[in-house]
């Protein structure tokens, strides 16, 4: 079943256009990889499914339902979130707390309740907490749950973006480029982690330049050139193509390397 579903997306900005008549799904229980050169309109692709940009044509389903066009907090409470390639940490908060904020409809955030229902407030504050740090031991970050996330490595935030995700209660989750910025072994970890959410039943769509990452970890996956999506299978298949090589490397057909066995 698809998760996803964007048909004939395109997205102009001025004279500029960004996305052309796109479209790919996204299965239920997959780890779907989205690549292409600089330029070739992933990240504008991204923002159109997350609902930063709402898009000149086409239509985005999401489990069914056309969500086209709405804004990011909408896609949040029905279950669809994002990380991104920048992490967005509360640098001065607590890596803890950092997770603590995320779940929504906290009763904490009324004024009101916060007076007359501090018991309740107190309660679900106490389980958020405990999930935060469940979360914490999953990513292996609990022993840095005391510690401001701004002191955190790019890796170690990296996780920790992915920590928010798992907060927010989403089964869906778009990652920005998940490889930029982070040492090769913090990188086996986090593909260990999105590995085991993946079995235990997330649905990962993923940006990604770091081909050896997204190649072992992503299928299908599709590539994106000059706005259009040129073809879309697994790794094997797109290193065979000599369509994405010439798209891809820049190179004519005729001086493309050959394909890695």
């Amino acid at each position: 079943m698809a998760v996803l579903e964007i048909s004939d997306i395109s997205k102009r900005f001025g004279g500029l256009l960004a996305v052309s008549q796109a479209s790919l799904e996204v299965q239920a229980g997959r780890i779907t990889g989205l690549i292409g050169p600089n330029g070739a309109g992933k990240t504008t692709m991204f923002n159109v499914i997350g609902g930063v940009f709402a898009p000149a044509s086409g239509c985005v389903r999401f489990n069914g339902e056309d969500v086209t066009g709405l804004p990011p907090h909408l896609l949040f409470a029905k279950g669809l979130v994002r990380t991104f390639q920048i992490p967005h940490e509360f640098a001065r908060m607590t890596v803890l707390e950092n997770l603590a904020v995320v779940p929504p409809g906290q009763s904490g955030e009324s004024l009101l309740a916060a007076w007359l229902a501090w018991g309740k407030v107190a309660r679900e504050e106490a389980q958020v907490r405990a999930r935060a740090r469940e979360v914490l031991e999953l990513l292996n970050l609990a022993h840095l749950a005391d510690a401001p996330a701004g002191t955190l490595s790019g890796g170690q935030k990296k996780l920790l973006e992915l920590g928010r995700a798992i907060m927010s209660g989403a089964r869906t989750i778009l990652l920005d480029e998940p490889a930029a910025g982070i040492n090769r072994t913090l990188l086996a970890t986090l593909d260990a982690h999105i590995r085991r959410l993946n079995q235990a039943g997330y649905t990962f769509l993923v940006i990604e330049h770091d081909l050896d990452f997204v190649g072992t970890l992503c299928a299908p996956i599709h590539v994106m050139a000059a706005g259009r999506i040129l073809m879309s299978g697994t790794m094997a298949e797109i290193r065979a193509s000599t369509a994405v090589q010439e798209a891809y490397l820049g190179l004519p057909q005729a001086a493309a390397p050959a394909a890695s066995p």
